[in-house]
């Protein structure tokens, strides 16, 4: 677990800047939902923060069926490759409410993490997408990292 989360803290691409991560980077945010169905959100470097070796922060629209399956659940699940292995997180999370904040903002204890590697072969991508309005988007992800920020900020 700690090796997993040492790998995560040490990873750019969820430090804020937006400088870091793969060109078009997303992982994928899974959770249980009540009725026993697997709900996935998409997340791109703009909606994760790791301000910490131990937290991950992240934002999902309220109302989306992942978001109300955290918000139900309190866990998740972050899976993504980098570094030629892939990364699955377990955390534990609570949703933090910020005033004028359009999405749901949720600041993750890592529980539980590993890296998959093998001697035999190198994953060399993930789930990658390419942005149609680069310039909005970065501006968007920005403002969504500020936001995120702000939650780690008030967990803490």
């Amino acid at each position: 677990m700690k090796d997993a989360a040492a790998s995560l803290s040490q990873q750019t691409m969820f430090d804020g800047t937006l400088t870091g991560a793969p060109k078009g980077f997303a992982a994928s945010l899974s959770v249980v939902d009540q009725g026993g169905r697997v709900r996935t959100a998409l997340l791109s470097a703009g909606e994760l923060l790791a301000p910490d070796v131990g937290t991950l922060c992240f934002a999902l629209w309220p109302t989306s069926p992942t978001a109300q399956a955290v918000i139900t659940s309190h866990r998740a699940t972050l899976a993504f490759v980098a570094d030629a292995a892939f990364f699955q997180v377990q955390l534990d999370v609570r949703r933090v409410t910020l005033d004028d904040v359009p999405l749901a903002c949720f600041v993750g204890t890592i529980e539980n993490g590993e890296a998959q590697r093998v001697g035999y072969a190198r994953l060399t991508g993930g789930i990658t997408f390419d942005l149609a309005q680069e310039t909005s988007v970065q501006s968007r992800w920005r403002e969504q990292i500020e936001w995120l920020k702000r939650a780690a900020s008030a967990a803490g």
